[in-house]
């Protein structure tokens, strides 16, 4: 499994945090500090439970972002064999869920230095949340599938006026924010996004080093606020091209951010 570099912790162990593959394309993101773990949208136990055996973890803590069953569907069983603390969304129906948490909550789980605060960002469900904070000194957002590397998540519950306020949300975090979504989705993505803003050297570049990451099966995640401001059109829809573009898929003028990003996200739905 690839490693994401050690992040030193508060309390001067450093943590390493670990993409567990799960599914076709899901992360299950495991922060460890040489004994303990966490594990953040476990929807399958089995590769959580391998990795915690062959690194000699406990696991001690879940942290959930929304109720899809891709992202909860192994918490009944690593409950079954780890006294896990289970922390997930307050609107949202987790029948194993020992913290409910909304927007302004804290997170704090010393042994990993770890201190997050919730933010509601609804749109791909409607009570989905992320857990902005840090680890030691490093700044970070567990986001789920509300953005993506290069995107973001499909509108399922919420509208399309949901989604583009949590999305906005998570672009105003600092721009060294590191961005772990929960999907290996980056190389479609950026394909779309491409067709969307063609002349954006930094999307391009971003795909070309995408392309290399994929062809050696190394994961292309986190990327950061900065990155996805950069180069993420769900979060560019105020700049005249994907505006032109979009508006040209759509047959119709579209005035307002609101307006490009909503049809931006139906033509994304249809794109190949």
């Amino acid at each position: 499994m690839a490693q994401i570099p050690g992040l030193p912790s508060n309390t001067g162990t450093t943590c390493v945090i670990t993409p567990i593959k799960a599914f076709a394309d899901n992360y299950i993101w495991m922060v460890s500090n040489g004994r303990q773990a966490l594990v953040v949208d476990p929807g399958d136990a089995t590769p959580v439970l391998a990795a915690l055996a062959q690194a000699g973890l406990v696991l001690t803590s879940i942290l959930l972002t929304h109720h899809h069953q891709d992202h909860v569907g192994g918490v009944a069983e690593l409950l079954q064999t780890t006294p896990a603390s289970v922390y997930g969304p307050a609107t949202e129906a987790l029948p194993h869920c020992d913290h409910s948490l909304s927007e302004g909550d804290q997170v704090i789980i010393p042994e990993f230095g770890i201190e997050l605060s919730v933010l509601d960002i609804p749109g791909h469900t409607a009570g989905h949340i992320a857990y902005y904070g840090h680890v030691g000194a490093t700044r970070l957002v567990f986001c789920g599938d509300t953005l993506f590397a290069g995107g973001c998540g499909r509108i399922f519950e919420g509208t399309p006026e949901q989604m583009h306020s949590s999305l906005s949300k998570l672009a105003a975090l600092p721009t060294e924010t590191l961005v772990y979504c929960t999907h290996e989705y980056t190389a479609s993505n950026l394909r779309f996004a491409v067709a969307a803003e063609p002349d954006n050297q930094a999307l391009i570049n971003w795909q070309q080093a995408v392309t290399q990451q994929r062809a050696q099966d190394i994961p292309t995640l986190p990327s950061t606020i900065g990155q996805e401001l950069a180069a993420n059109p769900f979060l560019r829809c105020n700049q005249s091209t994907i505006a032109t573009k979009t508006s040209q898929w759509a047959h119709t003028p579209l005035t307002t951010t609101l307006d490009v990003f909503t049809q931006l996200r139906a033509w994304k739905n249809v794109f190949r």
